[in-house]
Formats: structure tokens, sequence, C-alpha cells
């Protein structure tokens, strides 16, 4: 299977109405989470997420609802009962990524936005706010591909980076988008969506 990819972003808050359709396709577990946020607004790009998961899986495995979801030993959702199929989602201001294969993978997506030159040139030794995301996305896809966190800010070669493959995506203007997989499967075309 290809690795599929799927970005949506957000030009527009979502209404009532479509929150609340949204909620109810999130797995009751992921919902109960969304509905802790201190403000209803940063539940938009994750219920968007959810609900480009909901489609896609129903497209490609005809699933009726987005199975009830476990946790890995380090806290990565996983469909219980579906070691076979494997997603991870990622979101930032107003866009959500989401990736799909039957291998582990990790996804993230950041909007280029203002960060100090000290912050850049600290963390990523870097004062181009497109590197220092590039770095910062990088590091959180190959953190999210083995659910274990950043752990550490600074990149140090580890066991887990052997035969990894780190691939930019080519999502939205202004936003820098990465994958991170070990499997050698073809790295599909994003697939874009918008909500206007």
């Amino acid at each position: 299977m290809d690795i599929q990819l799927f970005a949506v972003k957000l030009d527009r808050p979502l209404t009532n109405a479509e929150a609340e359709t949204f909620l109810r396709i999130v797995p009751e577990e992921r919902r109960e989470r969304l509905l802790r946020m201190p403000k209803e607004e940063l539940r938009h790009e994750p219920l968007c997420a959810y609900a480009i998961l909901y489609m896609v899986t129903r497209t490609i495995y005809g699933w009726k609802k987005l199975p009830r979801m476990r946790y890995s030993k380090y806290g990565k959702p996983e469909f219980d009962g579906y070691p076979d199929v494997q997603f991870n989602i990622s979101h930032t201001r107003h866009a959500a990524l989401i990736g799909l294969h039957n291998e582990p993978l990790g996804v993230d997506i950041e909007k280029i936005r203002p960060v100090s030159e000290r912050t850049m040139e600290r963390i990523a030794g870097t004062t181009s706010r497109k590197e220092f995301f590039e770095s910062w996305v990088r590091r959180e896809s190959r953190s999210k591909w083995n659910g274990a966190g950043l752990g550490s800010i600074r990149e140090v070669e580890s066991p887990a980076m052997r035969g990894e493959r780190i691939i930019y995506l080519d999502t939205f203007p202004d936003y820098v988008a990465c994958i991170c997989t070990h499997s050698d499967a073809r790295v599909a075309d994003v697939r874009t969506f918008s909500i206007q």
C-alpha cells in the first residue's frame, strides 16, 4: 500500500453544527480528550483531521465508523484490533495533516510564524524561519513515528534513525510539513482539502 497523505486548511472557523457533526465521528476516548480543551476553537483542527481520517478509512476499508483506539506503550494512538492500519495526525494553526499506511509513520505540519532569532539559533542552529520549522517538523515526525515524544529538543543520532526516510511535503503556502517512515513504500502526493 502506498503511504497516503491528506491535509486540510481551515480558512474559517467551523460552525457549531459542523463541530458537533465532526465530534460524533471521533472515537469516544479522543472525543473526551477534545472536550477537555479549554477553548472550543482549539478543537477545530483536530476535529477536521479525524473527519478526514473517517472519510479515508470509510473509502479504503469500508468502515462505518472509526474503531476504538488503544495506545502504544509510549502513548501513540492506534486502532484497537487493526495493527495493519497505522495512522498519524498533526495539527497547527488553521491546518491539519493525516498520514495512513500499513506500517508506522509520523507526520507533522507547522505554520511558519515569527520566532526569535535567539530561539531559532538555540534550537535549530539557524536564523531562517523556514529552516527552523523544517527542523521542527523533522524532529516531530521522527518522534511521532515511534510515539516516544520529543524527549530532547536537540537532534541526536539514535538507532531508531537507521533506515528512516524523512520526506518534506508540499501542503499549503506558509506551512512546512514532513513525514518520517521506515517503509520503502511509495509516498503518494498529499491530497489537500479546504474548509472555506
